[in-house]
């Protein structure tokens, strides 16, 4: 795959929203530039797969941290490397809520709603239903849906009759209220999102991330 040059100029900032794959972070050189480069593709790829979902071209992720596709394919062999790669850090966020001392089931579903209204790439994830069995991306986003699921099941109440929702229909429940979160800002999105979950009957905890 042909490496395209980049410029060492840093780019001008923007106002607003950053069209997919504009260019926005100075590449790193030199033999010592590994680390740097792969934290700015993982943090480039986590503004593009934010904005524009787990679809965003690979091109335009190298393109935002500053670096030629083949720096990324160097540290990322695959699209479903860089999806584990960002996703990793939402779902490890669901667990860690779900494994603190004073965890409800109410909070698990607060940090989880928090990262539904900050990226289309964790709505994707929880939307991953195994249908595409050649597609290594959808293969690891089902994986890590798997344990989100574990997460909010460990805090669903025992009594079957006082649940907010229905062990089997989990997982559903979560898919439909991600379907309403949209909107052209954070505050409108996380709105539709406790919208949906009131319909639902299910109460939530602060929409936040996890605060260790």
């Amino acid at each position: 795959m042909t490496q395209h040059p980049v410029s060492d100029r840093p780019q001008p900032a923007s106002e607003g929203r950053q069209p997919v794959g504009e260019e926005r972070r100075p590449a790193n050189h030199g033999p010592k530039a590994a680390a740097r480069n792969r934290a700015a593709l993982v943090a480039a790829a986590r503004e593009i797969y934010a904005e524009h979902g787990l679809d965003a071209p690979l091109s335009a992720i190298a393109r935002r941290a500053g670096v030629g596709q083949g720096v990324l394919y160097r540290h990322f062999p695959d699209r479903a490397a860089v999806t584990t790669a960002v996703l990793e850090e939402n779902v490890r966020e669901v667990e860690q809520t779900a494994a603190a001392e004073d965890a409800t089931f109410a909070g698990v579903l607060g940090v989880l709603t928090w990262h539904l209204k900050e990226s289309a790439a964790f709505i994707g994830l929880l939307h991953a239903d195994g249908s595409d069995r050649h597609s290594g991306v959808r293969a690891h986003a089902l994986a890590l849906s798997r344990r989100v699921e574990r997460a909010l099941r460990a805090h669903l109440p025992d009594d079957g009759d006082h649940r907010p929702v229905a062990a089997d229909d989990l997982m559903l429940a979560v898919a439909m209220v991600s379907g309403a979160v949209t909107g052209p800002s954070h505050e409108e999105r996380e709105r539709r999102a406790l919208a949906a979950w009131r319909l639902l009957g299910v109460e939530v905890g602060p929409v936040r991330p996890f605060s260790g």
